[in-house]
């Protein structure tokens, strides 16, 4: 059966009836969460875009975002997953594990199990699930290689993963690390790590599209951009003065010393002509993770 025909399926056991309100729940990191999506004093993003897209005429959609700036895997599993159980959600969005790719102690069956854990809690109770693979964070911010390489190869593992436990669940899965990011610089945010405000309906609209060829009925797709004026220089700078410093710091004090620790062993590594070793030896413990769930 194709991932298309079992969405179909997936999506006439899980519809509503009419009238009935559709429960969307949004779990995940600062993507999910909205930043770089600034309306008012918040964060909205791709999340909220698509709730607003979810339901067709005479139906109302009950939307909740548990996601949070920093979330690791872990935490969906031990933090964002029981409160969303108790909404009994018909669909879920888990898009998470950028984050675990920028921690010292990164470890891809970890990271597989924690995710496998929490999709199948939700698909277990009856919700669809939305999925997406990420880019990778080394690229956006265009770091050197020996610095963007360890990045890169994690997050490949980590969408390995992703894209297994996709078809493991039956989720409904988006290509965001394929998305235009680096072509189309204004779907960036202004710390580059980020949509913005254009890249995050972008995202919505392509769920929306997928939504609708699994036989979702939906309402109107969203608008192709925001309706709001996109942030000035002055707001960037604002915003990286206030916040985006803070971010940096924050994730400095964890990840800088092993990044560099990185860096030296690729280093080391390309000199000695090992450098693909280093990318066989990563797809491979992606590989058995997944393999030990059976």
């Amino acid at each position: 059966m194709s991932m298309l025909d079992a969405g179909r399926d997936r999506a006439a056991e899980d519809h509503p009836a009419a009238g009935e309100l559709l429960r969307f729940v949004a779990l995940g990191d600062s993507l999910t969460e909205g930043i770089g999506d600034q309306v008012g004093e918040g964060w909205r993003g791709w999340a909220a875009v698509l709730a607003g897209s979810l339901a067709p005429e005479g139906r109302q959609v009950e939307f909740t975002n548990l996601a949070y700036s920093g979330a690791l895997t872990s935490e969906l599993t031990n933090r964002q997953l029981p409160a969303a159980l108790a909404l009994r959600p018909q669909l879920a969005a888990v898009v998470v594990g950028g984050n675990d790719t920028l921690r010292t102690g990164f470890d891809i069956r970890r990271t597989t199990r924690e995710l496998d854990a929490t999709m199948g809690e939700l698909s277990g109770q009856g919700a669809g699930l939305l999925t997406a693979c990420l880019p990778d964070p080394g690229s956006l911010l265009r770091l050197p290689a020996p610095l963007a390489r360890p990045l890169a190869r994690r997050m490949r593992a980590v969408n390995t993963v992703v894209h297994a436990l996709t078809e493991r669940h039956r989720a409904v899965h988006l290509h965001i690390a394929e998305l235009p990011w680096l072509a189309e610089r204004r779907l960036l945010s202004v710390d580059r790590l980020h949509p913005s405000a254009e890249g995050h309906h972008l995202i919505a609209r392509r769920f929306h599209g997928l939504l609708t060829e699994a036989g979702h009925p939906l309402g109107p797709p969203p608008t192709t951009a925001p309706a709001e004026p996109p942030p000035g220089p002055a707001a960037d700078l604002w915003w990286m003065a206030t916040q985006g410093t803070r971010w940096l710091a924050a994730r400095s004090t964890d990840l800088l010393p092993g990044l560099l620790a990185l860096a030296a062993a690729e280093g080391a590594a390309r000199l000695r002509g090992g450098s693909a070793r280093h990318d066989e030896q990563m797809a491979r413990a992606a590989a058995q993770a997944l393999a030990s769930l059976g």
